[in-house]
């Protein structure tokens, strides 16, 4: 260790920028359609939710501004719920975040990366089983997926300049390569009549689902509250694949010119993402009947519904490309995790360091190696995301996460407001566009959907309130100890 070492304030609005949309963009875009493709069951309502999705999401991003610019320190999110609401309501999000919501999508995405990486080379494969004892085994999977991200988390530990350069790297790559799929999607699709069949009707919406027992599918025509009801509860799934955009603003002390960078960022970070996000919707109708049969012949006879394991980016490659597409889209999915996992690992470490520096986390947190990198915050970030890996239990913690983390978003741009009455002469560099009306359409629509979500899948998201209330014990401990030192 040095004397002092400091944050190195050395990334720019090009690498904040590739931040956002990196940590965005990692498989979802290429998976979820087809869930809500069988939940919608029609091509409008389909792309009114990624479009809602884009909406709801640009509107926190632009609320975020403010409070970025307010405060340019280390650990974002933390630092605002913490100045707005007091130290017990910001320690509650960062239990959550490192408990479930940041280690729990690293795990998630190391895992879909050592999934199509079994695709290119067998031996990495779910069947390859080297350990096991009773229903708990490790496979090759689990140990790509924990390779990758003790590699990246490495990588991170030897400066921000080299997490830097992964991230323009695998995010330029895969932005790239995301709107090759789409140029390629729409130029070919148009002439198929795909999607002006998709596009006939587009507004009469039905839910496909699968009975548990029979295994039979049962299509159920939707309107009115049903349809409201099955829209806000898919929307999880966009909202999910669209999540992440935060992470810009745990780095603050280490972007120049924070106060105007960070809020540039998230504007044009969540712009792209949601652009790209909508038309990849639209490549896929062009190339893929939205409706389909689970037992269809080919990729076009099963449609964006019943997709081969949901893999509806796959499916729409495989009718530009052939047999191909499944490497093909093996590389370009491996390319965006890989990248989407290096912006994750990245930044979740400096929110870490923000709750040491309270003392409410592992004291060494608050600690930066001579890279100037709080790197025990990402080793410990690392072994329980690791932990997630081999347990297997990041799917259900991600059906919690995502409603906590809408919860939080909620409780942030509510800051907006607290500040600007408490602090109404504090330094803000940049004010919260369309204020007081967008912060506030956001809270509506996010709660809206957190209602919805409470009534039509309370297992979930009853999950998710626990796990955040688990923080509570945590914190008075923390607290405790901090007083005893």
């Amino acid at each position: 260790m040095s004397e002092n070492p400091k944050l190195h304030r050395v990334l720019g609005l090009t690498d904040a920028t590739l931040l956002v949309a990196g940590s965005m963009i990692g498989s979802g875009i290429f998976l979820v359609s087809a869930d809500m493709a069988r939940d919608l069951g029609s091509s409008g309502w389909l792309l009114l939710a990624w479009l809602v999705t884009g909406v709801i999401t640009m509107a926190a991003a632009l609320s975020y501004g403010e409070l970025a610019g307010m405060m340019p320190e280390a650990g974002g999110q933390y630092v605002y719920i913490r100045r707005a609401f007091g130290k017990l309501t910001a320690f509650l999000y960062g239990w959550t975040v490192f408990s479930v919501i940041q280690t729990g999508v690293i795990a998630a995405v190391a895992m879909a990366f050592a999934n199509y990486a079994s695709e290119l080379v067998p031996v990495f494969s779910q069947k390859n089983v080297l350990f096991s004892a009773g229903s708990f085994s490790i496979t090759a999977r689990h140990v790509v997926a924990v390779v990758l991200i003790v590699f990246l988390t490495f990588v991170n530990s030897r400066g921000v300049e080299g997490g830097s350069l992964v991230q323009r790297v695998f995010t330029s790559a895969k932005l790239i390569a995301l709107f090759a799929l789409i140029v390629l999607g729409i130029g070919i699709g148009m002439g198929s009549g795909t999607l002006g069949a998709n596009f006939t009707d587009m507004w009469s919406a039905s839910q496909t689902t699968q009975d548990v027992d029979s295994k039979v599918w049962s299509t159920t025509v939707m309107g009115g509250l049903s349809l409201l009801a099955v829209f806000g509860t898919t929307m999880i799934y966009s909202l999910f694949s669209s999540d992440a955009w935060n992470n810009v603003t745990f780095i603050a002390g280490e972007i120049k010119e924070p106060q105007r960078n960070i809020p540039r960022s998230l504007m044009l970070g969540t712009a792209i993402v949601t652009v790209l996000y909508i038309l990849a919707n639209v490549a896929y109708l062009c190339l893929l009947p939205l409706k389909g049969t689970p037992d269809g012949a080919d990729a076009v006879a099963r449609g964006m519904q019943f997709a081969t394991e949901g893999r509806v980016g796959t499916a729409a490659a495989t009718v530009i490309f052939g047999n191909v597409a499944t490497t093909i889209m093996a590389i370009l999915i491996m390319v965006s995790t890989f990248g989407c996992n290096n912006g994750i690992i990245l930044a979740g470490a400096r929110l870490y360091y923000a709750m040491a520096q309270d003392k409410l986390f592992f004291a060494r947190a608050a600690q930066l190696n001579t890279k100037g990198v709080p790197s025990f915050a990402l080793w410990i970030q690392c072994i329980w995301a690791s932990v997630l890996c081999l347990s297997g239990s990041y799917n259900d913690l991600l059906t919690y996460a995502t409603f906590a983390s809408l919860i939080f978003y909620i409780v942030t741009i509510a800051g907006i407001f607290v500040l600007r009455r408490r602090e109404p002469d504090a330094p803000r560099p940049y004010r919260a566009l369309g204020y007081p009306w967008l912060p506030a359409f956001y809270i509506i629509a996010a709660a809206a959907i957190c209602i919805d979500l409470l009534i039509f899948q309370p297992r979930n998201t009853v999950g998710g309130l626990i796990i955040v209330a688990i923080g509570l014990p945590l914190y008075f401990i923390a607290s405790r100890s901090r007083k005893q030192v």
